[in-house]
């Protein structure tokens, strides 16, 4: 089973999201590091919104473009904090 972390960029759905998973890689030819970016649909059981950062696990498909389920909330972007902040 995998694990990884993303920030949730849609929480539009009933019992699923879509995160947005982020690693870094060098480039083959140029030895730059660069960003490579997934969006992934996971299973949201947690109840989460979008910001939140959360750490997801690999399951079986539970449907037809779901095969992430949530674990956890791990917390808040630096934007969203920053939001709560100026409350």
């Amino acid at each position: 089973m995998k694990d990884a972390r993303g920030i949730v960029i849609s929480a539009k759905m009933k019992r699923a999201v879509v995160v947005r998973l982020e690693h870094l890689v060098e480039h083959p030819r140029y030895g730059k590091t660069v960003i490579q970016r997934t969006q992934v649909r996971a299973r949201d059981e947690v109840g989460c919104h979008e910001g939140d950062v959360v750490r997801l696990e690999q399951t079986r498909p539970l449907s037809r473009s779901i095969r992430w389920r949530v674990i956890a909330v791990e917390g808040l972007t630096s934007v969203q904090a920053g939001a709560v902040m100026a409350c």
